[in-house]
């Protein structure tokens, strides 16, 4: 397999806060300015220019020949009843969950994956607890690629399945948390190239793979003549982020004109708490059945990107969620839970007045609920 070809268009390294310029590596911990301030924050693939079209979104990232699985080109599907029902003017779905590995999280395992191969790094690895280790996994499984997934005793077992039949090596932390420090051992010691955060306070995922999120914007940009807010499921904003970016830069490029409005949903207060003044660097207490956007930390991207488009954060509880995942069953699509958290976020921020009846509105649903694992109380019912 050929090297990877960096994109020429690329200029360097960005801080997304203090907006030095770094020279194109890989800083695992982010910005090295803002490490030494105290004040953790996410570097961004920074490109000189930008194409005047998007007749081949593959041109806007930071690696445009790597192979594919056929992730992106995700369908956009109208919900017109339910935009009526919640009264907004028009609502419209963005199914992630027909990613090759049923989430979004495919359009960056592709891209760290193929930054692997340029550098010459054997073994990928990331600290997931579902979504991001499958796909990380189906990609380094693609490329021929080591990788190692650092999770919990609870993973679900079709996680844990899917990993597995990939090829990975699955271990289990006694926490959460201890995730995050195997991970950084391992990345310290140079056997692992990472995908995902390993610090606290938390910067985003690896800065090459968060830039294949833009392409949702992208993507959007060409199925929708213009939406007036996106509502994302939000844990440390990484998507969330790449859409930011990915508008900022069609604008740029003078494509599109005003912004969307995005709106990060939560299971508990983070990002909304420090919206109103607490310190980001904080520790976030709180529990939930939403387990792929749960998370106590909060990294700085998700601020950048709200202020970038003038959106806001609004927590949604476990009960209207299940009840939400259920609705948009009965619509045809069934989510996970986290992701059908995007139509809890929405109904919320219809009635707080946040987002109004002449919205135009896509809901980011994030990942695909087959892979989710429930007991039954009940036996299927038999026939004769």
């Amino acid at each position: 397999m050929p090297r990877p070809r960096l994109n020429p268009r690329l200029a360097g390294m960005r801080c997304i806060r203090c907006q030095t310029l770094f020279a194109i590596a890989d800083y695992f911990e982010g910005c090295p300015k803002c490490l030494r301030d105290g004040m953790p924050a996410s570097l961004a693939v920074e490109y000189r220019e930008l194409p005047g079209t998007l007749e081949c979104i593959a041109d806007w990232l930071v690696y445009p020949d790597c192979p594919s699985l056929g992730e992106g080109d995700t369908p956009l599907v109208p919900m017109a009843a339910l935009a009526e029902e919640l009264g907004v003017r028009a609502l419209h779905l963005k199914n992630e969950g027909a990613n090759p590995t049923g989430s979004h999280k495919d359009r960056m395992s592709r891209l760290v994956v193929q930054r692997a191969l340029q550098i010459g790094a054997p073994t990928v690895a990331a600290a997931s607890s579902g979504n991001a280790g499958v796909s990380l996994a189906a990609y380094a499984a693609r490329a021929g690629l080591n990788c190692v997934i650092v999770t919990t005793p609870e993973m679900n077992p079709n996680w844990r399945r899917a990993i597995d039949m990939h090829g990975a090596t699955l271990l289990a932390a006694t926490t959460a948390e201890r995730r995050w420090q195997v991970l950084a051992d391992r990345v310290g010691a140079g056997e692992w190239y990472p995908a995902t955060n390993f610090i606290v306070p938390a910067v985003g995922s690896n800065p090459f793979g968060v830039d294949g999120y833009r392409s949702f914007a992208l993507e959007l940009c060409l199925q929708l003549a213009g939406c007036t807010d996106i509502v994302v499921p939000t844990s440390r904003a990484d998507l969330l982020w790449g859409i930011a970016r990915g508008y900022r830069d069609l604008e740029r490029a003078g494509l599109v004109g005003e912004r969307p409005r995005l709106h990060a949903v939560e299971p508990f207060g983070r990002i909304s708490r420090v919206l109103a003044g607490a310190d980001y660097r904080s520790h976030f207490d709180g529990r939930s059945a939403l387990t792929s956007i749960g998370g106590s930390t909060v990294a700085y991207q998700a601020l950048e990107a709200i202020a970038s488009c003038g959106g806001s954060a609004v927590v949604v509880n476990d009960a209207t969620v299940w009840s939400d995942q259920k609705r948009l069953a009965r619509s045809g699509l069934y989510l996970e839970l986290s992701s059908a958290a995007a139509l809890s976020g929405l109904r919320k921020l219809v009635l707080q007045g946040t987002i109004g009846p002449d919205a135009s509105v896509v809901l980011a649903a994030t990942s695909n609920g087959l892979s989710e694992y429930r007991t039954f109380p009940d036996p299927i019912a038999s026939i004769a």
